[in-house]
């Protein structure tokens, strides 16, 4: 009557986090389905759903990831749809992103880039703007932004 059911929860497929602790270092790569916490050190590059790097963590290399939030260190390339940096985050590296969060008193040295939305997906056409462009192998000291046909087997350095 009291008996717990014999089958498992349909639905339910929870894991708990992949936690590397205060006390633990860990020199390589770190691959995860999931959420990874990061309380020590990491020197290598991490690849995961959710990463969370603690106040006394630090990660060493390239991250990426769907969300990341930065309470740490990081040295390196950080790639997420949501970065989210607190107060006592350290950012030695660029950001790319498709959301950005920054507490007052994070540090950053680095790049913030926009992740480029598909044309699809905003319902918008990209046209081109309005540039001087100068053609390497053309031989022409200009070409007008009309010009967007390309030219098979020819360079084009953008430029002003």
């Amino acid at each position: 009557m009291f008996s717990k059911p014999n089958k498992p929860h349909q639905g339910l497929n929870r894991t708990s986090p992949s936690i590397i602790g205060t006390n633990c270092s860990l020199a390589g790569d770190i691959t995860s389905d999931g959420e990874v916490h990061v309380d020590g050190k990491v020197i290598g590059d991490v690849r995961c759903v959710t990463l969370v790097i603690g106040e006394e963590g630090g990660v060493t290399g390239e991250i990426n990831a769907e969300t990341v939030r930065v309470l740490g260190a990081v040295t390196g390339q950080i790639t997420a749809n949501a970065v989210e940096l607190a107060k006592t985050a350290r950012i030695l590296g660029d950001i790319t992103h498709d959301t950005l969060a920054v507490e007052a008193g994070a540090y950053v040295e680095g790049r913030f880039n926009r992740l480029q939305p598909h044309p699809a997906v905003t319902g918008k056409v990209l046209e081109p703007a309005a540039i001087k462009m100068t053609a390497i192998e053309t031989g022409s000291d200009d070409v007008s932004a009309s010009d967007t046909a390309p030219i098979p087997g020819k360079v084009i350095m953008l430029g002003n």
